[in-house]
């Protein structure tokens, strides 16, 4: 007599359809868990380039206290661009030099700040380098601008001084008018693109952020379906009367 032999449902292993539902569950389980970790890293990232736009800060009027004024802006073309280096063009200061098409980032080399990339450009936590632009307003007692040619400053003396660099709440005209705006008076902006860098340059309050002129937009990050578009910039500022007390506590200005 033949043995028979027989399989249990146990045995003949998983369907197709079985397999496909274990795949979703897992899919589930994983994006679950990604998904937090991803908030926490960019959190972590957000707060690195913080810290390092308050250095940069720091940097800035350690600067202005011992030059007398502040460096003129790194420049060059793109991400990728060698441009000046890292180095503030043009280093003597007087009015900076900012090339057809080029951009003004934060002069690390003239600072002797980190990290940068290998053309010396500081970088956020990003990778993305980090933007930043001077005033080059002038007061009718002299023809160079104040802020960032040796001296001119106190020459001027701090009555005069006329700087205008604004930083708005957004890029509309009934939010970022001269008397409507977070700081009207602003001796220099710096900032991160944020973690999309220049992906997400379709928004208007990040456009004016990318654009050669002292019109600036910074507040909390945003979705694309705000009017104004996605923002993730990060940025902030140094005020005049900060750069006057750090001048004036270095004996530059009087």
């Amino acid at each position: 007599m033949k043995n028979k032999t027989t399989f249990s449902s146990l045995e003949r292993g998983f369907s197709l359809l079985e397999m496909a539902v274990v795949l979703v569950i897992l899919g589930f389980v994983l994006g679950a868990l990604l998904l937090p970790l991803q908030a926490q890293r960019n959190q972590l990232f957000q707060s690195q380039t913080e810290n390092t736009l308050e250095i940069a800060k720091k940097a800035l009027l350690g600067y202005a206290q011992s030059q007398g004024r502040l460096p003129c802006p790194a420049t060059a073309t793109g991400e990728l661009d060698p441009g000046s280096q890292g180095y503030a063009n043009p280093t003597g200061g007087g009015t900076c030099n900012l090339p057809a098409g080029s951009i003004r980032y934060l002069p690390a080399a003239t600072l002797g700040i980190q990290p940068t990339d290998t053309n010396g450009f500081a970088l956020d936590a990003w990778g993305n380098r980090i933007r930043y632009a001077v005033t080059q307003s002038e007061n009718g007692g002299t023809a160079t601008p104040d802020f960032t040619t040796t001296n001119d400053m106190n020459t001027v003396g701090i009555t005069a001084l006329q700087p205008d660099i604004r930083v708005c709440a957004s890029s509309t005209a009934a939010n970022c008018t001269a008397t409507i705006n977070l700081v009207n008076n602003a001796v220099a902006v710096i900032y991160s693109v944020g973690p999309t860098g220049k992906l997400a340059s379709g928004g208007a309050d990040e456009n004016e952020n990318l654009n050669i002129g002292n019109v600036f937009v910074g507040h909390e990050p945003r979705s694309a379906n705000d009017p104004n578009g996605e923002f993730d910039h990060i940025v902030t500022w140094i005020s005049s009367y900060v750069l006057y007390n750090a001048m004036i506590e270095a004996g530059q200005l009087h």
